[in-house]
Formats: C-alpha cells, structure tokens, sequence
C-alpha cells in the first residue's frame, strides 16, 4: 500500500523552519510497512493545494497533511481538502467545546476565528488535540484515507502515535518495513561499492543502498516483511556477508557516531583520553565531547595553532620545527608525547596539516595533514592527503583520526 506526504505551508518553501515532519511520518509509516515515493511542500495558496492533493489522490492510497489547521485566514488545509472531496464542511459544536476547555486551561483569549477550527468536512473522523486547538481529521472514501494533521510538531507526532496509527492498523493490517544502517569508514564510496556490487545487483528484498557523508558512509539494509522477526531475519545474512568483506571498516550500525564507538573502547580498556590540535581547532575535541559521558574517559585537550603555543603547551622541540617543520609526522608525534604528558592521559591523538585556503606548497599543498596516535598497545601515525574546501578538511581530518585511534586500540594497526 502507497502513502505520500504533503507538509502546507509557505514557511517552508521560504525556508524559515524545516520539514522535520516529513521525516517522523516517512518512519512511521515504514513501520507500518507502507511505501511512501513523493514528498510535497505547498505554500498557503488554495488551489495550489488542491492540485497537490488531488494528485496524491490519484496515486497513493493514504493521504497525509500537515500544517494550515489553524484559525487564521491564511490555514487552508481544512478547507482546500473539503473542497477537493466534495464534502461541505460544517460546525461541530462538540469539537468547539474541546477548543474552547483547551483555550481556557491556556492563557489565549478565545477569538471568532477560532471557531474556524470547528469546521469539519461531512463524515470525518475527528482527533482530539489536547497539546493545542487544531484537531485533526481523517476522511476515508472506499479503499483511500486522507488524514489532517497540525503542523508543529509537539502537536502533530503525539496525534500521529496515539490516534492515527491505530486508525491505519486497521485499515492495512499487518506487515513491516525494517532498515539496518551499517555505518562505514576508511573506504571510498566506489570502493566499497565494487566491493558489495554483485550483492546490489541481485537485491530484491532486502534492498541494498549506499549514503555518503562527509568522510563516511552508510549501507541501509532494507527489509519488508510480515512481521519484525521475519524482516530482521531477511536481513542478517545480508548484513553478515557485508561484514565479511569489508570488516572492521563498519565501525557501528544505526544511531552510533565514530566518537561514541572510541569512547566505548575506551572505557573497556580505562584508558584516559588526549588530543592536541593545530589545524582542526578543536574540532576533534567537540567530536569527543559530543558524546554524553565523555567526561568518564576525556579529561583535557590542548589546541595549539602556533608554533611557539605547541613548544610552551606540549613541549614540541625546537629542532623538530626547525627541520621538519609543524606540518610533519615528527610534529605530530611530538605533540601526542606532549599531550600524554601535561595531561595524564594513556591514549592521545595529535592533528598538525594545512587546511587552507591559503598555506599550501608544492611540498606539502593544502589538505597534507598528519596524525598521530599513541596508546599502550601501540602507535601510529599517518599522513593524509585530503580534498576540498577548508572544512571539509578539518572535518575529515578529526574523523580519520577517531578512526585511526579506534582501529589501534582494535589491534588492527
């Protein structure tokens, strides 16, 4: 069964709040194990949204709006569907109650346009609104259903849960859509797309699909199945012929970031971790930190973006600077010693590179950065030739450098 999302409003095409609307609905909606193939975004214009709508009709089964519920003249959703079905909207006193006891519990005055909000196209379903005062409606003809929602999402996604999910439950009956994300790096996209190539090519169901972000990747495994057992089912041996191929490349699945993945080998191990940084700025810091519980393993980090801030905070030696210069492999090694040092630590990671624009030379051009890691159970440092444009570098260069840290303390380098 096919589902298609249109969010109202002209907010949106401005550009003035997102539609993180779309998104909450497109997972519930797989959940359900409904397909959804169209977004749309109409401003507040009436015919405009009838068009859309009458459009989405003629393709998908389930209709789902979002936004122009209000009271103001400018909320046309209620009315622009009403018109589109051929239902006469009419005053529901009961529904005008609701509003108003929601009114009077607030601290808004109750206005005459509000009782536009009790308008309801003949034959709906109307859900109760007890976070604001637009209910929202679902109108069903034969084997199509169009549902109404308010647009903030405080109000939207509750309604969803607790009265429309149930409502399409038993318009659809049973069936699942489940997704794995296996989170990936250290290889590129066409890489490790030829490595998984004959698997994509005799996907089905599951299906295989491949997302790139700025320095990692995601394979989204994709199953659709009666039920959660039987679509997780479909998925494992997927998943486990992937890992198989590519490793310890996938460093976690689904919500895992690269600095919660290190965090965790760190704890396991009691291990207290450093970093020093020259070019990234303390960027690989705030990676780390974005972690809640970071505290328990990060204790201090040290940003030294000067050459006379990385011999006064880490102890760099003169002579390294002098001969190799702060963009080296001896720099950045010297800076991991010296932040081991000044804080205690047991593992530390060291950045030192030109991000640019500006820096470069025909010896070391912009984007040659150099990292390095040392811990109890080994050392390692890299040189990187990294692409784009200034943060782009930094970006990639304090992701590489959580993966160098976690691969070492893997055994894997």
């Amino acid at each position: 069964m096919i589902a298609e999302i249109i969010a109202v409003g002209t907010e949106l095409l401005l550009g003035q709040i997102v539609n993180t609307n779309a998104q909450f609905l497109s997972q519930e909606l797989a959940s359900l194990g409904l397909d959804v193939y169209h977004h749309t975004v109409v401003g507040d214009n009436r015919e405009r949204l009838i068009q859309v709508f009458q459009q989405a009709w003629e393709r998908a089964q389930i209709v789902i709006l979002t936004g122009g519920l209000g009271p103001t003249t400018d909320d046309l959703t209620r009315e622009g569907i009403a018109a589109a079905l051929g239902r006469p909207l009419r005053f529901r006193d009961d529904v005008w109650q609701e509003i108003k006891g929601h009114m009077h519990r607030g601290s808004s005055p109750i206005t005459e346009n509000n009782r536009r909000q009790a308008m309801v196209p003949d034959g709906a379903i109307v859900f109760s609104n007890s976070r604001g005062t637009a209910p929202g409606l679902a109108i069903r003809e034969a084997d199509r259903l169009a549902v109404l929602l308010p647009g903030p999402p405080r109000e939207m996604r509750p309604m969803f849960r607790e009265q429309v999910r149930p409502l399409l439950l038993e318009m659809i009956g049973h069936g699942v859509i489940l997704s794995r994300s296996l989170r990936v790096v250290g290889i590129g996209e066409s890489a490790l797309e030829e490595q998984i190539a004959d698997l994509i090519a005799a996907q089905s169901n599951p299906t295989i699909a491949l997302y790139a972000s700025l320095g990692e990747l995601q394979i989204r495994l994709t199953a659709k199945a009666e039920n959660e057992k039987n679509a997780w089912d479909m998925i494992k041996p997927i998943e486990e012929a992937i890992r198989e191929r590519i490793g310890t490349a996938i460093y976690g699945v689904d919500d895992d970031t690269l600095p919660g993945v290190l965090g965790k080998l760190l704890q396991e191990r009691g291990f207290q971790l450093t970093v020093a940084e020259s070019c990234t700025g303390g960027l690989l810091g705030s990676m780390i930190t974005s972690v809640p519980g970071s505290s328990a393993y990060f204790g201090a980090g040290f940003i030294t973006y000067s050459n006379e801030s990385k011999q006064q905070m880490l102890g760099v030696p003169a002579a390294i600077l002098a001969k190799h210069g702060a963009v080296s492999a001896a720099c950045a090694r010297a800076m991991a010693q010296g932040a081991l040092k000044a804080s205690g630590a047991q593992v530390s990671i060291a950045i030192t590179g030109i991000a640019g624009p500006d820096g470069g030379t025909p010896q070391k051009p912009v984007g040659t950065v150099y990292v390095a890691v040392l811990s109890p159970v080994g050392e390692v440092v890299q040189k990187l030739a990294l692409r784009g444009e200034r943060a782009a570098v930094r970006e990639r260069s304090a992701k590489t450098a959580i993966n160098m840290a976690r691969l070492l303390l893997l055994g894997e380098l």
